[in-house]
């Protein structure tokens, strides 16, 4: 993922926390299940527009480095009010790759990634079973395939078979882009064209016209979101600030504020007043997705409460399954 980088504290946002705390305590967060219908199946538009956050509260959304640390922490912590602290688990990552034989994109699973698709019941569906959404993250992998240089139409559509493939077969909820180490060139490969990343999502969004698509907004892909009149922010359902300990809006036409995450922060890095100021920004700009990055094995939650009073009035406790 990125290299962190810290954001100055908004001495205005933090002198307004305790008053957030305050107004919105007791409030429950949106029920992830509302954003299931974003995508209007005949009109292939977003509908997200007409949803308002209100006094719900943002999700939160949550990459695990799966190499080093349990997708199942994600379900591990929960308010005070007894809901799930996060609403998506993300296993990261599983990797786009260059076959040079075949000069296509192959899907590749690592022995940790594999562990956990192959024994989905052990740590994909405890978590599925207490309403927190799983996605799978794609990444690039050095090799020269990424989701902005397929040579054609058809392989942009033969990945997405590939991506929809994995998401059925083990039982996932969507799928997560991240354009990050592509390293476009290598192995003879193309640099990145306009339509790529259009002709990508609206493949998936077809195959998979009722899960969750999202984009973490970085790359090379993050400034090729229209083709031929079809915009990547009318395929795909959220999408995700890319520099953590930072507060910037993805700039993604298409989706309303409900189904962006401007605020992200990584958890070993970021630090808690940083990331308590973040939320205080998220919740009183109205964005609706707050971004943690690199949950570990160790217990955080103290972190964690920080962040939650700000975005909901409530601490975060542990809870060991």
């Amino acid at each position: 993922m990125t290299t962190t980088k810290l954001l100055t504290g908004n001495k205005a946002a933090v002198a307004l926390a305790m008053f957030l705390t305050l107004s919105i305590f007791g409030c429950k967060k949106k029920d992830i299940a509302q954003d299931e219908a974003l995508i209007d199946p005949v009109k292939k538009e977003s509908t997200a527009s007409t949803e308002a956050i209100g006094v719900n509260g943002p999700k939160g959304v949550c990459y695990v480095e799966v190499n080093n640390a349990d997708i199942r922490n994600v379900g591990k912590y929960k308010l005070s009010t007894g809901q799930q602290l996060f609403d998506i688990a993300i296993i990261f990552a599983a990797n786009i790759n260059y076959n040079t034989s075949t000069q296509k994109a192959e899907l590749f699973f690592n022995n940790n990634v594999s562990n956990i698709l192959n024994n989905k019941t052990t740590y994909i569906k405890p978590l599925q079973d207490k309403g927190i959404k799983v996605l799978l993250s794609i990444l690039g992998n050095h090799q020269g395939a990424g989701f902005c240089n397929f040579p054609s139409q058809a392989a942009a559509q033969a990945f997405a078979q590939q991506l929809a493939n994995a998401v059925n077969t083990y039982g996932l909820d969507g799928i997560d882009f991240d354009d990050e180490y592509a390293e476009y060139g290598n192995n003879g490969t193309g640099q990145p064209n306009a339509s790529s990343f259009v002709y990508l999502v609206t493949a998936l969004r077809s195959l998979l016209p009722n899960k969750i698509i999202s984009f973490y907004y970085y790359g090379p892909a993050a400034s090729r979101l229209s083709y031929n009149g079809v915009t990547v922010g009318s395929k795909i359902n959220y999408s995700w600030n890319a520099i953590y300990g930072s507060y910037a809006v993805p700039n993604v036409p298409g989706l309303a504020k409900a189904n962006l995450g401007p605020a992200a922060i990584d958890i070993q890095a970021t630090s808690s007043s940083t990331a308590a100021s973040l939320a205080t920004q998220t919740v009183n700009n109205g964005y609706g997705i707050y971004l943690y990055y690199n949950l570990p094995n160790s217990d955080v939650h103290t972190y964690l409460s920080g962040i939650s009073s700000n975005l909901y009035g409530g601490k975060t406790t542990v809870y060991v399954p």
